[in-house]
C-alpha cells in the first residue's frame, strides 16, 4: 500500500510533521491502525536500523528518525489504545554500575522501541540490586545491559549473578553489549544473547522471545 511505504520512507528521512499528516490520512482512508504501526512506522525505523548497522547512516539520522517515529505514534495513540495493541515485549535497559556512558544505551533504546518493544530505561551507573528490583516491578521479557569500559564489564556478570541469587534469572532473557564486550565474554558470564551494535540488540531481543 503506497501510503504505508510513504510513511516508512518519511520516518527514515526524519520528516516528523509529514509522517503525522500521512498517518492521519491513512486513518481517514480506513487503513488499520496496527497496519500503519507495523508496516509504516516500525518498518521504516527497522529499515533505518539496518542501514545504521551497515554504516550507511549515522547517529544524527537515527535521532531525527526517532522523533518522526514518535510523532507518528502519538497520532496513532488513541486508535491503538482502542485496539488494545500490545508491544512485542518489554525490556529493562541499563548501563551497569560504575559506567556513566549513555549514548550507546540510548541508541539501543531507540532501536528497541522502533522494533515495537516497551522499554524501561534505568539510566546509567545502575547497581545490580536496582536491576533485580526492576525485574520484580516491571516483569520484563528481556534485561539489556550495556558497558562501555573494560573496568565495568564485570558488572554485567554481577548483575546476572544478582538475578540468579534473587531467584528471577529464569524469568528473563539477558542480553549484553558495549565496546569491550565480545560474544565469548557474554557466554562466559551466562548471558542469553550479545550484540555488537544497537540495531543488532533489537534483533537479538526479538529472537529470544519470539
Amino acid at each position: 500500500m503506497s501510503v504505508l511505504s510513504d510513511i516508512a520512507e518519511l520516518v527514515q528521512k526524519g520528516k516528523a510533521q509529514e509522517v503525522a499528516d500521512l498517518v492521519s490520512q491513512a486513518l481517514d482512508e480506513g487503513v488499520d491502525a496496527k497496519q500503519i504501526l507495523d508496516e509504516g512506522l516500525l518498518k521504516g525505523m527497522g529499515e533505518l536500523g539496518v542501514r545504521f548497522k551497515n554504516n550507511e547512516v549515522f547517529v544524527p539520522e537515527v535521532l531525527i528518525a526517532a522523533r518522526a517515529l514518535n510523532k507518528g505514534t502519538e497520532t496513532l495513540k488513541a486508535r491503538l489504545v482502542d485496539l488494545d495493541v500490545k508491544p512485542v515485549g518489554k525490556v529493562v535497559l541499563a548501563t551497569v554500575a560504575g559506567d556513566l556512558h549513555d549514548i550507546g544505551k540510548n541508541l539501543v533504546k531507540l532501536m528497541l522501541e522502533g522494533a515495537g518493544f516497551e522499554v524501561v530505561d534505568l539510566g546509567t551507573d545502575v547497581a545490580a540490586d536496582r536491576i533485580v528490583a526492576a525485574v520484580n516491578e516491571y516483569s520484563p521479557d528481556v534485561v539489556a545491559l550495556s558497558a562501555l569500559l573494560t573496568t565495568t564489564m564485570a558488572a554485567q556478570g554481577d548483575a546476572i549473578k544478582a538475578l540468579e541469587a534473587a531467584g528471577v534469572r529464569d524469568k528473563v532473557k539477558v542480553i549484553v553489549g558495549g565496546a569491550p564486550i565480545t560474544e565469548a565474554f557474554a557466554k562466559e558470564i551466562g548471558a542469553d544473547g550479545y550484540s555488537e551494535d544497537a540495531s543488532g540488540a533489537a534483533e537479538t531481543a526479538k529472537s529470544l522471545i519470539c
